[in-house]
């Protein structure tokens, strides 16, 4: 009998053949009997028995199977949200299925977590296409034919419960359903054969009708759908011989390279609380070592510290798998931080904390720290961090963020990012702009087609698996990227690893460009505002834990039985940088993680205030004087300031105090005897009109009737700092209806609908009459439902005006600013940033200005001209602007996503004004009281300086005319860390005492600690200084404590081996460069018996 003959060819029509391979393939067509999809699995029976537990708590495995479990059915309804189901799952496996791969089919809303033998072993959610469990890949004879499982179901999807859309309010009454619950087999040739035809069909579409290699692909797809019969087994194995010969054809040497590596961004907290996180972590972590298992060459990357500790706490077995699999080389720990923080709002400190704690844990956990900073998910990067990672031992990072700029493209993918000190990180950008690929043919080609870099690098990270609420890569993904590996037509994939990128990436970097400065995203900038009171616990606890620090230091010095809080300190670090977690301190979260923050919070101020009130005791142990209270000074430098003091029956009077540097002073007796002031008293005027002026000698401010700011002049030159024909202090009231992010977002066309908010006259009056403090007071309607209160203070020798403002605020969609229209002109404007300052443009000349229309700023921002300028200050606040003259401070907004209750309530919060030429306001009295201090030489300074600021001035010529000369850093501070007015149980001491000062007013001196990872009474601390003008610098740290030795160290607070410091006498030199960070260990003498 003849052979049958080959069908002859024909002619084939592009659209109708692709359109056949999609209705052969796609899932979308799974219910018709000429698809693949639906034949991935086979026969199937139902579970044996299924009954379930609700209960409102998250409960431990071992708690939770001692419930009483009920019946349960297949579409049966649980929930509400946040509440969690158990399942438990008895399974009979029928005795024909030997021999075949047997999954447990589980498909239901919410997020599940599959319990075998009291272990987890896999995930379960719908969005993140992990749908079944393989209970074995092939069915053995003396395999167990029945066996429990539980199922742990959260009531909540992968990202979370929005009413309506994803970042819309969790909905409270959401009910939930498991809709399948079966045992299945699995055909993994079936599989094997969808993930071919699926990238063919990818490399078609992807290429293009005018590319050969895209015809290839669809006639080599067309040809297996020809093929390929599911009812007759020996055809798959022609149908796979077809996909082999295409895949098997390679690519040329030059072809770009992919470096695919397994992901999972699971954010620490955002549409869902911290507690629902931990489980997170559990569902994604165990499904990647599933993986690992199976795929050897599979590598997943994983950030983090804080989320691997609560798998430590409440996962161990996983836990112990982890650190398995890292010994492998296939779990790798990135980051180097506690948590992905916020790049823009912690403090310079904090951030340092972040890779403190760390790379600390991975070291402990995993015995080595993390070489590469992996932050995807923030909303823009501080010019600082370059310096930050290289002091903590990180030369890489990776972000894909700014690809989310609504403006303008960043011009690059790979480059070299130089910070604001001049340190350089090798930077990468994940060129398809995602940090979730599935890894279809379409994202592997948008790597290469997208790369602003081509032509400079040859390598890029492609990060695979679902993300944000978790998930992580499914075997799919595995199984696409293996078989592409390499294949002509598409770029090199290999499963790879951090490590292998960057070193691939530096191996070529010689023709990167460099970006210098901040990284400044142009979206989410209502981030900066959203959620006052989180900024505000945030700013109160950085400042909390800072002097809590500094005076347990020196109560560590001065007494012997001292214990330094290391512990305490650490935990409550930990839980200040958990909540500087980037959708955490940003406000872009639900209510229940914003209520779970504040409770951190006052936390942290409850014990941090315990932990103050030992270390002070402590210091004054022992002290000849009479019971009273300590005056506390935190900051280097000496300050003379008005300050309430407690009195008897809670009252308070007010007190001029000096108090030297980083030191304290007796508290003056209520009786005593104030020293005659070194300034003008401060004259408080009400006129005929209304309008209040307030006048201490060095500034004088003028209020209009309703609170308004008329006139503000530096008395000494009678330089008006308002400009002409405006008013400062003006409230104004803005639409803000972001296009989808509403607690991240404000667009550039609020400002079209800018509402002065006008106030009624006759509502301003004197509060405090003057002396040592005047002020004046007013209430403002701002609208029907708001209203606002402000005192306007005034202090004696104060260069600033301080303005205490209360706000009740129940708006929808609104954003409050206040506005000072300055008589300054200057196309830059500075802010201070962290460890420093920076200039933004004050004009629109470009995109790039023009999407800057609202920036970020930390304590401070200031516009000056030659000779004069005005600064900005706050104690709470961070979005900013000054466009044009006029600077603008971010107060208040109201969205209503995720958050509907975002900002309402009472507001509390300060900001100051403070004109400046830059001469030195207090210089007049010294030159009368203390002569002498102006007769030092310059340049040898013998003893310690009592005002260095001053002496600086002085030897620059006592009018230098800057921001930086007139103190405008070293005020903001002031106004951020008060003097303390602290009891002491015990006596109090008679004399003043100051621990350190620095000579130069360029460098500050910014934290005082125990060196980390010592005993208690450990007796080597950490100094962290900073340049903080911008400029190359000699200075002396001057220190009454008894070192012994001072050596430089990193910001991981490791010893520099050529780093030993000179002692001379009770002072060290120190050189800086603009806007260098420096730390130093001082080793104590041991204590006196």
């Amino acid at each position: 009998m003849a052979a049958a003959a080959a069908p002859a060819p024909v002619l084939k029509h592009w659209r109708t053949t692709l359109e056949r391979v999609e209705k052969f393939v796609l899932p979308l067509y799974s219910a018709h009997d000429c698809n693949l999809h639906g034949r991935l699995f086979g026969d199937s029976c139902p579970v044996a028995s299924l009954s379930s537990f609700l209960t409102p708590k998250r409960l431990p495995y071992q708690e939770a199977v001692q419930k009483d479990f009920r019946p349960a059915q297949i579409g049966d309804s649980f929930g509400p949200t946040w509440w969690t189901c158990w399942f438990r799952v008895e399974l009979t496996i029928p005795e024909a299925w030997v021999g075949q791969e047997v999954h447990l089919r589980w498909e239901s809303d919410g997020e599940g977590l599959v319990w075998r033998d009291g272990e987890p072993v896999q995930g379960l959610t719908k969005e993140g296409k992990k749908t079944s469990y393989i209970l074995t890949e092939r069915l053995g004879e003396g395999d167990p034919r029945s066996l429990t499982l539980y199922v742990e179901v959260a009531c909540n999807g992968l990202l979370g419960a929005g009413k309506g859309t994803m970042i819309a309010a969790p909905d409270p009454e959401k009910m939930f359903q498991v809709s399948r619950a079966e045992l299945a087999l699995f055909h993994r040739d079936v599989h094997k054969l969808l993930v071919d035809l699926e990238l063919l069909l990818g490399i078609a579409k992807g290429l293009g009708e005018d590319n050969q290699r895209s015809f290839q692909a669809l006639y080599t797809a067309n040809q297996i759908v020809n093929v390929y019969d599911p009812a007759q087994p020996e055809t798959f194995l022609m149908a796979q011989d077809l996909a082999s010969r295409f895949f098997g054809q390679r690519g040329g040497e030059s072809q770009h390279t992919i470096h695919a590596m397994g992901h999972c961004h699971i954010d620490t907290a955002w549409l869902w609380p911290f507690k629902e996180t931990v489980r997170k972590c559990a569902r994604s972590w165990v499904t990647a070592v599933q993986l690992m298992e199976r795929n050897p060459e599979f590598i997943f990357a994983c950030s983090q510290a804080q989320q691997l500790e609560w798998v430590k706490n409440h996962y161990p077995g996983l836990y112990a798998r982890l650190q398995e699999f890292a010994c492998r080389g296939q779990f790798v720990p990135v980051g180097g931080t506690w948590v992905e923080m916020d790049g823009n709002l912690p403090s310079g400190e904090a951030m340092v904390r972040q890779f403190l704690q760390g790379q600390n844990f991975f070291l402990q956990e995993f015995g080595k720290m993390c070489s590469e900073f992996w932050l995807p998910d923030t909303f823009g990067y501080s010019a600082q961090l370059p310096q930050i990672m290289h002091s903590c031992g990180i030369r890489r990072f990776l972000t894909q963020k700014l690809s989310w700029n609504l403006v303008n493209s960043f011009p690059h993918h790979t480059f070299f990012w130089e910070g604001l000190d001049g340190s350089r990180v090798l930077a990468h950008f994940p060129p398809g702009d995602s940090y979730g690929m599935e890894g279809s043919v379409e994202e592997v080609l948008k790597t290469v087609a997208k790369n602003r870099d081509k032509g400079r690098t040859n390598h890029s990270a492609f990060l695979f698996g679902f993300g944000d609420g978790g998930g992580g890569p499914t075997q799919t993904m595995v199984d696409r990227l293996k078989r592409i590996y390499n294949t002509d037509g598409l770029p090199r994939v290999q499963l790879s690893s951090p490590e292998r990128l960057f070193s691939a990436l530096e191996s070529d970097s010689g023709q990167l460009c460099t970006w210098v400065g901040e990284l400044f995203l142009e979206l989410h900038n209502g981030t900066y505002t959203t959620h006052s009171q989180i900024k505000k616990g945030n700013r109160e606890c950085e400042r909390i834990l800072h002097d809590v620090e500094l005076l347990s230091s020196l109560a560590l010095v001065r007494s012997t039985q001292f214990l330094y809080p290391a512990a305490q300190l650490q935990d409550l670090w930990r839980l200040l940088l958990l909540n500087q977690f980037h959708d955490v301190v940003t406000g872009s979260c639900i209510q229940l993680v914003a209520e779970e923050a504040m409770c951190h919070y006052e936390d942290i101020r409850t014990r941090g205030n315990t932990l103050l009130s030992a270390a002070t005791a402590a210091l004054c142990a022992g002290e000849p004087g009479p019971e009273g209270l300590l005056i506390v000074n935190t900051l280097p430098w000496k300050r003379t300031e008005v300050l309430a003091m407690p009195r008897p029956g809670g009252t308070h009077s007010l007190a001029l105090v000096t108090v030297p540097s980083m030191g304290y002073t007796p508290a003056p007796a209520p009786t005593s005897l104030q020293p005659l002031l070194p300034q003008q008293p401060v004259f408080v005027v009400q006129e005929t009109d209304g309008s209040v002026t307030l006048d201490n000698g060095i500034i004088r401010v003028r209020l209009d009737p309703t609170g308004r700011l008329t006139s503000l002049v530096l008395v000494a030159s009678g330089r008006e700092a308002i400009a002409e024909g405006t008013v400062g202090n003006q409230f104004v009231l803005f639409d803000d209806v972001p296009l989808y992010w509403d607690a991240w977002d404000v667009m550039d066309y609020h400002l079209e609908t800018r509402k002065p908010v006008l106030g009624q006259a006759g509502t301003l009056a004197v509060g405090t009459e003057g002396g040592l403090r005047g002020s004046a007071w007013f209430l403002l309607q701002i609208s029907p439902n708001s209203r606002l209160s402000q005192e306007v203070v005034l202090d004696v020798g104060c260069p600033y005006v301080r303005f205490h403002t209360e706000v009740h605020w129940h708006e929808a969609h609104k954003f409050l600013k206040v506005e000072f229209p300055a008589r300054v002109r200057n196309p830059q404007a500075t802010y201070e940033v962290q460890f420093g300052h920076l200039q933004r443009p004050t004009h629109y000349n470009t995109s790039w200005d023009w999407a800057r229309f609202e920036v970020w700023a930390h304590r401070w921002m200031d516009l000056s001209e030659h000779g004069f300028g005005l600064a900005l200050l706050n104690d709470c606040k961070y979005g900013a602007s000054v466009r044009g003259s006029v600077l603008s401070l971010s107060l208040l907004r109201a969205p209503k996503a995720p958050d509907t209750t975002a900002d309402l309530g009472r507001h509390e919060f300060t900001y100051a004004l403070m004109p400046h030429k830059g001469e030195c306001y207090l210089a007049p009295s010294l030159l009368s009281s203390k002569p002498w201090f102006f007769q030092q030489s310059v340049g040898k300074i013998a003893a310690p300086c009592p005002y260095p600021l001053l002496y600086h001035w002085h030897c620059s010529g006592l009018c230098p005319g800057s921001f930086q000369d007139a103190g405008v850093i070293q005020a903001a501070y002031s106004l951020n860390f008060p003097l303390l007015a602290l009891p002491v149980p015990g006596r109090v001491p008679t004399a003043a005492w100051s621990a350190f000062s620095v000579s130069s007013p360029a460098v500050v001196l910014e934290t005082v600690k125990q060196q980390a990872e010592t005993s208690p009474q450990g007796r080597t601390l950490v100094l962290r200084l900073y340049e903080a003008h911008g400029s190359h610098v000699d200075c002396w740290l001057y220190t009454s404590l008894p070192v012994q030795e001072a050596v430089l160290c990193d910001l991981l607070e490791r010893r520099d081996p050529a780093g030993h410091l000179l002692l001379r006498d009770t002072r060290l030199k120190l050189t800086f460069s603009p806007f260098q960070v420096q730390s130093l260990l001082l080793e104590l003498q041991p204590p006196l018996n």
